[in-house]
């Protein structure tokens, strides 16, 4: 049987070590025939993710500090270089001070606010306007999301709004890229023990609220977000953008209890 993603090209932002949901979707989208490509934030992940990448045969790693347009620049240099074209943008990358996070939401500074819709939102539209124009005609751009962007979370706090913008800005790009082929869609996962993960107060109790209440009474695993980063990556898919695919063992659906 054909491989889906046989002769496709990805990019992959976000791996910080084995335990990523970026991670699962690099095992994923290289089963399938994807070559593959990571990159990182600085010389410390990089000791985390070199080893990674060549564990999973990765083209090439980069440096990428989203914040930062020459960063940005020197991506799609890289890339051009490397590939010339390319396929399957994965973004799963996010930030938030960690103060704010401790902070009911009223009390978000300014800087932490711009900080957090920077790094975790504007980036996808940096990134999805330097390489569209390397990226292939029925390529696929997603983004990683989560719940908090539409209920309130929490402890959750700024991250939830930043979520909510880069959602909306989902939209937005599925409607620009659209005309080049060009698929844009977020990936709602539930809670997964990952690095980002920690930093949110009350995680554990999250994990066991979905895995007592979810219809599927479960908390899902990176493996099976990555199956869906998979379809959207793929042509299966090649009607679908603009979307929010939600992969929470059902959590979302839910109102009151009795």
């Amino acid at each position: 049987m054909k491989q889906l993603l046989a002769g496709k090209r990805a990019l992959i932002l976000g791996v910080a070590n084995e335990r990523s949901i970026a991670w699962g979707i690099t095992q994923a989208l290289k089963e399938q025939g994807a070559q593959v490509a990571l990159s990182y934030l600085n010389d410390a992940l990089k000791k985390r993710v070199e080893p990674l990448a060549q564990e999973i045969g990765a083209d090439f790693t980069c440096p990428l500090d989203v914040a930062k347009d020459d960063d940005i620049s020197s991506l799609y240099n890289t890339v051009k270089e490397q590939w010339g074209t390319f396929d399957i943008l994965i973004h799963s990358l996010a930030f938030a001070d960690r103060e704010d996070l401790k902070r009911p939401f009223v009390e978000t500074s300014r800087k932490g606010f711009a900080m957090a819709l920077d790094i975790s939102a504007y980036s996808l539209v940096a990134l999805s306007n330097s390489l569209k124009d390397l990226m292939n005609e029925g390529g696929s751009i997603v983004a990683m999301t989560y719940h908090g962007s539409q209920k309130v979370i929490d402890n959750y706090n700024v991250m939830g709004v930043a979520k909510a913008a880069l959602e909306s800005s989902s939209r937005y790009l599925a409607n620009d890229l659209g005309p080049q082929g060009i698929k844009v869609n977020c990936i709602s996962a539930g809670p997964i023990k990952t690095l980002a993960a920690s930093g949110i107060a009350g995680f554990r109790q999250i994990l066991k609220s979905v895995e007592e209440r979810s219809p599927l009474r479960s908390n899902v695993t990176a493996e099976q977000v990555a199956q869906t980063a998979l379809y959207l990556s793929s042509d299966l898919s090649g009607g679908v953008t603009g979307q929010i695919l939600y992969v929470d063992s059902g959590f979302s659906i839910l109102g009151a209890s009795v």
